[in-house]
């Protein structure tokens, strides 16, 4: 099953990225699938330095790693994208 559409994974996704960013103020359920990460509407407010923590985070529980900045740039957009990239069918 392609990653948009398991929404386990999705929420899998949103959980580590509040864990791996320390973000206390925001729920899985906030995020909307299609929400763009690193932007200024996103309510996560996320920099470079948690970029990096993403990262990280995709290498430990999924085994994926991005280490290129234009690849994470490329993959880690929206959740469904990233979910997409980790899960491809």
């Amino acid at each position: 099953m392609k990653g948009s559409l398991d929404d386990a994974l999705k929420r899998r996704l949103k959980q580590m990225i509040i864990t791996e960013c320390d973000i206390d103020d925001v729920s899985p359920e906030s995020l909307a699938d299609d929400m763009v990460i690193f932007s200024d509407a996103s309510p996560l407010g996320l920099d470079s330095l948690d970029a990096l923590q993403i990262s990280m985070g995709l290498q430990r529980q999924f085994g994926t790693r991005l280490v290129d900045s234009k690849d994470f740039r490329r993959h880690v957009t929206t959740i469904d994208a990233l979910a997409d990239y980790i899960q491809p069918e």
